[in-house]
């Protein structure tokens, strides 16, 4: 069960937060501690009136600084006195939802979604200042909002998904009812920096780099990027495989042998090696496009689409065809150009049924459907990539190599000279390659893979989430104290 959920966004639950109107407050602080509410607007969403928090942080025209919510009624002329913004900017926000909240009487509601595994502790939080939070049925029509499970916290010990969660929020919101690529696309990614890498020296180095600094929050400037250390450590973790495997350790030095092949004495084999892996891995974009479609609208859509099972047919039939006519096999040319065209029929008519119809509406499917046709053989072609940019790091590390051993032949000068060229070259090369493999994997993860998965974007889940600043009980005058000014309570 827990790996079926790992394969999907997080189960949201639609929820409405129901309380008294002498409640409503203390259950809106009670949710903005617990984080884990996405409040919606009522009415149209437009600019609510301007509250008296709000009016008084204006008048303030201080630099912004991180709302805090006080747990108590604060005395906003006091707060405006001490110059209190952070609190102010707190009570402005709540001020906000204390405007959209829809009343009946004494009873005021706001509507919102929640994670389903959060509803229960949530809501045992507001019952216990007179609130209650009430799961409903989605309202149809409407998507929950997205929130991947790499985004949350990281339990201790498994910070990895986390880690690739950037790699596919920065293409956009996965749609709730799609599956979460996160890990996958994560593994892939590492897969195709190594071979673009490949040079155990240098994978060593970012292994290092992802655990003496990235994992220490080192330097205190780069600790925002600590959560990445496993992404990093794994991209040079797949370097250092791929460089073992060419024999490559900060170029060709012959500190280890070749277990596979050297990419500069077989460049073509590495070629096919690599256009076979991006045939794999289109294969597998396909699939999971398939499940996809059939998630956001069924199996019309799932059957019809150029990234379902009609663009999975075309693929495959041109793929049979390529591999056949390579080996020969005539009979297998025409098993695969009848797959092919039976994709061309499924997807010309999604197309099609999406048009205007008529003459022009066949133009249009024509057109359509020839650049699926291109976008297929590119899109395959585009993996010789991984074989091009690593023979490039090869031919940067033999240069080095072949400068250090020409020099260090010419006495103590050569050889110092010959260390300063290795030391030298190396760091441009690392330099150079490092942000070269890793715009390269990025492209071709975004354009060739996420272009199959995902035809929309959801909506990212943003829960209100505030620090609360608790005051200690009142004192035997009645009057609250604590660091920031609160008002009397009243009997």
């Amino acid at each position: 069960m827990v790996r079926a959920e790992a394969a999907v966004p997080v189960r949201m639950r639609r929820v409405a937060l129901v309380a008294p109107e002498r409640a409503l407050r203390e259950s809106l602080v009670g949710i903005a501690e617990a984080g884990c509410v996405e409040i919606e607007p009522a009415g149209d969403g437009g600019p609510q009136p301007r509250g008296p928090a709000a009016t008084r942080l204006q008048r303030l025209r201080a630099e912004p600084t991180r709302p805090v919510l006080s747990a108590v009624p604060p005395d906003l002329d006091a707060l405006e006195r001490e110059g209190r913004t952070d609190l102010l900017a707190g009570e402005a926000q709540l001020e906000e939802r204390l405007g959209s909240a829809v009343r009946h009487g004494e009873v005021a509601a706001l509507a919102g979604w929640c994670p389903q595994s959060e509803v229960g502790a949530t809501a045992a939080r507001v019952a216990g200042v007179g609130g209650a939070l009430v799961p409903l049925r989605a309202p149809r029509g409407v998507d929950p909002p997205t929130l991947l499970t790499g985004a949350r916290p990281a339990p201790p010990g498994m910070p990895v998904r986390r880690s690739f969660t950037p790699l596919v929020s920065t293409y956009g919101t996965v749609p709730y009812a799609d599956v979460d690529p996160t890990l996958p696309a994560g593994f892939v990614y590492v897969v195709m920096f190594g071979l673009m890498f490949g040079d155990a020296g240098h994978g060593l180095l970012l292994v290092a780099l992802a655990l003496l600094l990235l994992r220490a929050g080192r330097p205190r400037r780069a600790a925002a990027l600590r959560p990445l250390w496993p992404f990093v450590a794994g991209a040079g973790l797949a370097a250092t495989l791929a460089g073992v495997a060419y024999g490559e350790f900060f170029g060709p030095t012959g500190v280890l042998p070749v277990l596979w092949l050297e990419p500069l004495e077989e460049p073509m084999r590495l070629l096919a090696a690599a256009v076979g892996l991006g045939a794999v891995l289109l294969a597998a974009a396909y699939a999971v496009g398939i499940v996809n479609r059939w998630r956001e609208g069924g199996p019309a859509a799932a059957l019809y689409a150029t990234t379902g099972v009609a663009g999975a047919a075309l693929f495959l039939g041109l793929a049979a065809v390529a591999g056949a006519a390579w080996l020969g096999q005539e009979a297998f040319v025409a098993v695969g150009a009848v797959i092919a065209v039976s994709g061309l029929v499924l997807a010309g008519t999604g197309l099609y049924t999406a048009t205007a119809g008529g003459p022009s509406g066949a133009v249009q499917t024509g057109i359509q459907l020839f650049d699926a046709v291109v976008r297929i053989g590119s899109n395959v072609v585009s993996f010789a990539r991984l074989a091009a940019f690593g023979l490039t790091h090869a031919a940067l590390g033999a240069i080095v190599w072949d400068g250090t051993t020409a020099l260090a032949g010419r006495g103590p000068v050569g050889v110092v000279a010959g260390v300063l060229v290795f030391v030298v070259g190396n760091a441009l090369t690392f330099a150079l390659e490092a942000l070269v493999a890793g715009v390269q994997a990025l492209r071709l993860e975004f354009y060739e893979l996420f272009s199959r998965l995902f035809e929309g974007e959801g909506r990212p889940f943003r829960p209100w989430r505030l620090p609360v600043e608790h005051v200690p009980g009142p004192d035997p005058a009645g009057v609250s104290s604590g660091p920031g000014p609160v008002r009397k309570e009243q009997s």
